[in-house]
């Protein structure tokens, strides 16, 4: 679980977020991500009811957003509050595939810090 500072907790941060965020979607998740004025970035993970109406596969899907997005939210270049929307196509997906999904996402929003290579910018044909 994130400290309480990195989470989205009120429901004006949560609207803040879809009014004037960026998205991007696609068959398992959405995020929408909205510059803030903390110091850190802050996540809200959103699982309606309608992805499962079971409580407990709705947490097992919550925590394995949460699991995936924990080595990513270090990597976002500026603080940002970003919200991941969970849908249907989700149930029966692995850790893997969720993972890539926020990566992927996270790049097309241009939230990750840019990543400089090792190699010193020499190319070794």
């Amino acid at each position: 679980m994130f400290a309480k500072i990195n989470r989205l907790t009120k429901d004006k941060d949560f609207d803040n977020v879809f009014q004037n965020g960026k998205s991007s979607y696609d068959k398992i998740i959405g995020v929408k991500a909205a510059a803030n004025q903390q110091k850190n970035s802050r996540f809200g993970i959103l699982v309606s009811a309608k992805v499962s109406k079971k409580a407990v596969e709705r947490n097992v899907i919550k925590r394995r957003i949460r699991e995936a997005l924990k080595p990513q939210s270090v990597k976002i270049a500026e603080s940002r509050d970003v919200i991941i929307i969970a849908f249907p196509a989700i149930l029966g997906k692995s850790y893997q595939d969720v993972e890539q999904s926020i990566i992927r996402h996270f790049k097309r929003l241009g939230l990750l810090k840019l990543e400089i290579s090792s190699r010193g910018g020499s190319s070794s044909g």
